[in-house]
């Protein structure tokens, strides 16, 4: 058998999709691959997540320490939410190492949480609209900048309806102005975002729930010490 790294052998790969809505639906796709040290090589792990197409695939250096490496079909991350959610999930650890920094994790009933640091996710344009409804009806903007739209459906209750709009160019250094979303069919919107959800969940200060596109469904809280928890359920797809 030859492996998706082109070599004899198969990958121990594990296929989840992140921040699902109640229904189990929705949510973004991850790639987990167990074993990193089978694919040695930023070059080799580029090559793999671009063929693998997921929206990002973790590289898993050490499973006991969760060591941690990700990336998206295009590019190298840092630190990225839903697949830090999903992997904690997947390994059952209460932490990972990634590039950016320590992440902690833990697990409460249906939903994988992290926490992690605002500064660590890339820049988005947070843009409020007066209703849900609004967010509903955009259309695509033109290509310019990440924007992640935004209204209360229940502000007491701190519950949101958001949408996402990579724009041009977005962390995955691509082009994204047409072709095939997670959930609702073109990649002009991202399905679930976690480091939207954790940046503005610090600029409100204050817990929410997030309603954000087709289904999915995406869970914060800010703590005292500026870092931000970060919620949702995983399923898993496949190997």
């Amino acid at each position: 058998m030859t492996s998706a790294t082109g070599r004899p052998g198969p990958l121990d790969l594990d296929v989840l999709r992140v921040f699902c809505g109640p229904d189990g639906l929705c949510g973004n796709a991850l790639g987990v691959v167990r074993d990193g040290a089978a694919v040695p090589g930023e070059a080799a792990r580029q090559d793999l997540a671009r063929r693998l197409g997921h929206s990002e695939t973790v590289f898993v250096d050490d499973d006991e320490r969760g060591v941690v490496d990700i990336y998206t079909p295009t590019l190298r991350l840092p630190f990225a939410g839903h697949p830090c959610v999903g992997t904690a999930w997947l390994l059952d650890l209460p932490e990972l190492h990634t590039p950016a920094g320590v992440v902690t994790a833990r697990q409460d009933g249906e939903f994988s949480w992290i926490t992690a640091r605002p500064e660590w996710a890339p820049a988005r344009v947070l843009r409020q609209y007066g209703s849900a409804s609004e967010v509903d009806a955009l259309d695509v903007p033109p290509p310019g900048e990440w924007v992640y739209a935004w209204a209360w459906e229940d502000e007491a209750a701190g519950r949101v309806r958001a949408r996402a709009f990579p724009g041009r160019i977005d962390e995955r250094g691509v082009s994204r102005s047409g072709g095939a979303g997670a959930c609702t069919g073109g990649i002009d919107e991202d399905e679930a975002t976690g480091a939207a959800a954790l940046l503005l969940t610090a600029a409100l200060g204050r817990a929410l729930n997030i309603r954000q596109g087709a289904g999915s469904q995406i869970l914060t809280a800010p703590n005292p010490d500026g870092t931000v928890e970060v919620g949702g359920r995983v399923q898993l797809v496949g190997p």
